[in-house]
């Protein structure tokens, strides 16, 4: 076993402080699954059941799984640590303040269209290029707003700070992420969109998502949706952004392994779907039919309802839908882990290639699941497309 696996990141996380059986009792998980990941018999898990072993562990899951990511660069402007020198300033406890360039409105607006483009390409490396420099520049134009342009100012800025949040989540930077998340959210306040509010109030929900803090994100996922909830004829943007938060309810629910309730939530989101009639992106958010098929999957997938999975994602359209590229990819590499987990190895791996594909290098580069999935298909197959596909990954074959 290499000692990149979970299982060994287990086994040094764990260290003398807690034996196996103790370790399995802590997290709610069965003692022969800590095992066989320590012992290279099991390459992952369920995110669920991850999520329950790093926090028995004190640890972020991205530690766990080995997501975290910096981006090595010549450039001091550029990156994680620039990024993450953006989000925190100190400009008011300088003697002396640096005069930033201040961008009118419309370039701002171009500015965070093209982050957001970015986003759903999977360019994370070209974000963390722009991230740093984009916040600097839209904070010294909300400083520089007057009353009148200020509430548009300060959306834009939460968009910034929402597409920064986002993407410190896939670099599994996960605690500036939420620092973004928040004071996204906090301009928010200071626009007058409230379907803005709203969905910025769902990535927060998605962000606890993404630290195993499934009650949380599920409560504040519904709230921000109870408070959208159509009434008679309202706005497909309205309908996306209810049907929106619906799902990451829905996904909450079936992360806590609440089947019933996670059911029932897409049912409803199903609903709004078909109001909408298609695949819409409203406040940098994606919904409609595909969306509902994509997060069924997951839910499923989330659940170990590897058969119900596949069954859902034979309803996805052959080209994705209306799903932006990196949801197209997510997608796909969900149902290769349903394909691998019943037995029909080259159909997963297939999907996988296909998964690189649409996504592209970067976004791949930056993904666990697919890895892990790899590793899993090693057992059965050692086959030179699977070894090439191994080595682009970095993923021992």
């Amino acid at each position: 076993m290499d000692d990149s696996s979970i299982g060994m990141r287990i086994r040094q996380f764990r260290g003398k402080a807690l034996t196996q059986r103790q370790l399995a009792d802590q997290a709610g998980v069965s003692v022969d699954l800590v095992r066989k990941l320590e012992q290279g018999g099991r390459q992952t898990a369920s995110i669920a059941s991850l999520q329950k072993l790093a926090r028995a562990l004190d640890v972020d899951i991205s530690d766990l799984i080995g997501k975290r990511q910096g981006i090595p660069s010549g450039n001091p402007d550029t990156g994680i640590v620039a990024i993450r020198r953006a989000l925190t300033p100190v400009d008011d406890l300088l003697a002396e303040t640096r005069e930033e360039e201040v961008v009118e409105l419309e370039e701002a607006a171009r500015a965070v269209a093209y982050a957001w483009g970015a986003y759903w390409a999977g360019r994370y490396e070209l974000l963390t290029t722009i991230l740093p420099s984009g916040l600097i520049q839209l904070r010294a134009s909300v400083h520089a707003a007057d009353p009148a342009t200020a509430p548009a100012a300060n959306e834009l800025l939460a968009r910034m700070y929402w597409v920064t949040g986002c993407t410190l989540v896939h670099l599994g930077q996960t605690d500036p992420a939420f620092l973004a998340i928040r004071s996204a959210l906090t301009a928010a306040e200071l626009g007058r969109d409230p379907l803005l509010l709203a969905m910025i109030r769902g990535s927060v929900g998605w962000q606890l998502l993404v630290q195993g803090r499934y009650e949380e994100a599920r409560g504040v996922a519904l709230t921000a949706a109870a408070r959208l909830e159509p009434v008679g004829e309202v706005s497909a943007p309205q309908l996306c952004a209810y049907g929106s938060l619906v799902l990451l309810g829905a996904t909450a629910a079936g992360r806590e392994q609440k089947v019933p309730q996670a059911l029932s939530l897409i049912e409803t989101a199903s609903e709004v779907a078909g109001r909408v009639g298609m695949d819409r992106r409203d406040y940098e958010t994606y919904f409609g039919p595909s969306q509902v098929i994509m997060q069924t999957v997951d839910v499923n997938i989330s659940s170990e309802r590897y058969p119900e999975a596949l069954a859902a994602a034979r309803a996805m359209p052959a080209n994705g839908g209306g799903l932006p590229q990196a949801s197209r990819a997510r997608h796909l590499t969900d149902t290769a882990v349903a394909l691998a987990r019943t037995g029909r190895h080259e159909h997963a791996l297939s999907t996988l290639l296909n998964a690189e594909r649409v996504g592209g290098a970067d976004w791949i580069k930056y993904q666990a699941l697919p890895r892990h999935i790899v590793s899993e298909l090693l057992d059965h197959d050692r086959k030179m497309p699977l070894r090439a596909f191994a080595s682009r990954l970095g993923v021992p074959g």
